[in-house]
């Protein structure tokens, strides 16, 4: 799988599914980040998922910084229902993501 040969976890974006993915080991598996626009530039980060035999890899960091980073991209808000993505912002306190927490 891409992990295996220390290939780098890259992140693609399915703006039509709403999603963040990673694909692990050829593509079976895939790690994902699910979000949703719950108002016009409001969107929700409700859900990472990383297989059990991929977790601890820092595979979960990688999609919450890219949707994370969409957010800042495109100008939006992000509400955080995902508890691993409010636990990466305490760790990455970065100001562009604060600024763009809704409460």
């Amino acid at each position: 799988g891409a992990l295996e040969q220390g290939c780098p976890i890259r992140v693609e974006h399915d703006r039509r599914r709403r999603q963040f993915t990673v694909r692990l080991n050829g593509c079976h598996d895939r790690a994902v980040l699910l979000y949703e626009y719950v108002g016009k530039r409001i969107v929700d980060l409700q859900h990472t998922e990383v297989p059990d035999a991929y977790r601890g890899r820092g595979i979960a960091k990688h999609l919450a910084k890219a949707a994370l980073d969409f957010v800042v991209e495109e100008d939006l808000k992000a509400h955080l229902t995902c508890w691993y993505i409010q636990k990466y912002v305490k760790e990455n306190p970065l100001p562009q993501y604060l600024e763009r927490l809704q409460p």
